[in-house]
């Protein structure tokens, strides 16, 4: 299957001034050559700590931040470097679901508005009655009564919001929604209602869903494939059941040791994460995990290991052909 989204050595570099006065110029390497594809339909869940670049790659995806070097491509077309006019035609096919929802909806527009404006902006509907007639079919979808239409966002609770930012981002029926921390900032019950929704519209519409998270546990009851990212880089990309069940890679074990779990022997994830990542400031030199890695040796100080194949849908940057059995 041909893929829909393709990511070729993105990488993205954010100058600043360090030193006394400003006077040294560095370089927030924020991600580094990351290479993806998202096949038509599938859930791939990118997951990290906080700051590993998760975000910044998706909004070079969107097109909202420009990438320093690399490629972008949707569905055959080169969007990283589209001209403005030619890119609005295809931006309808790419749509987002922000962190919080109070932030990403427009608080002086009712919610009749706030769903009807890509449908007007796209020219996908036309005539008052006819959009609004879809609005409320999108509000169906969410789960919210056609009494939502006048109202405002802070009329509504956070998971409420979050099912109008969901009924606004499938407006334009894109092929690919981003789902950036989606459901991060719901509490355990809504969370679940939003996660439950989501998996049920991607069956129904057959659209595929980049989910961005730090909530393991979401990741593996949404996901098809995963990629875990480490100070800017991709460090593993793995089916799912793969890599909860064998992960490949030292910081993936350690990451889902560090998740909450009914068996944890099971999966063998005796290995804790210790320590913070080093400033992106300064990546270390080798492979960058080898600062915190229970399993560095000397060749990891000095040489970077490429993303390479462990299986028939597992790949890992990592020197160590497997990870040693966990007693």
């Amino acid at each position: 299957m041909k893929p829909l989204l393709e990511l070729y050595d993105l990488t993205k570099d954010f100058p600043v001034a360090a030193g006394g006065f400003g006077l040294v110029r560095k370089s927030v390497h924020a991600v580094d050559k990351v290479s993806l594809a998202i096949l038509p339909g599938e859930t791939l869940s990118i997951v990290g700590e906080s700051g590993c670049g998760k975000s910044t790659l998706a909004r070079m995806i969107l097109r909202l931040t420009p990438p320093t070097s690399g490629e972008v491509w949707l569905d055959g077309w080169r969007i990283d470097t589209m001209p403005a006019p030619q890119l609005r035609r295809v931006r309808r096919r790419m749509q987002a679901i922000f962190q919080d929802p109070l932030e990403s909806l427009d608080p002086n527009m009712r919610v009749r508005d706030i769903i009807a404006e890509p449908l007007v902006n796209f020219g996908i509907v036309r005539g008052r009655r006819a959009v609004e007639a879809r609005v409320v079919e999108l509000l169906a979808k969410v789960g919210l009564p056609a009494s939502s239409l006048s109202r405002f966002p802070h009329e509504f609770s956070g998971g409420q919001r979050q099912r109008i930012g969901i009924a606004r981002a499938l407006a334009p029926a894109p092929d690919l929604i981003i789902c950036d921390e989606a459901v991060s900032a719901l509490d355990v019950s809504v969370k679940a209602q939003i996660i439950n929704l989501l998996s049920d519209l991607k069956q129904e519409l057959g659209m595929a869903l980049l989910f961005i998270s730090h909530d393991l546990a979401v990741v593996e009851h949404l996901s098809d494939r995963v990629a875990v990212m480490y100070l800017g880089a991709l460090v593993e990309v793995a089916d799912c059941n793969t890599l909860f069940a064998r992960p490949a890679h030292p910081y993936t074990r350690a990451l889902l040791n560090c998740a909450p779990a009914s068996d944890p022997a099971a999966r063998g994830r005796a290995v804790r994460l210790h320590g913070d990542p080093p400033s992106p400031l300064d990546v270390p030199a080798g492979c960058r995990f080898h600062t915190r890695c229970a399993y560095a040796f000397a060749r990891c100080a000095v040489e970077a290991p490429e993303l390479r194949p462990r299986g028939p849908m597992q790949s890992a940057a990592c020197h160590m052909d497997s990870l040693p059995e966990v007693k």
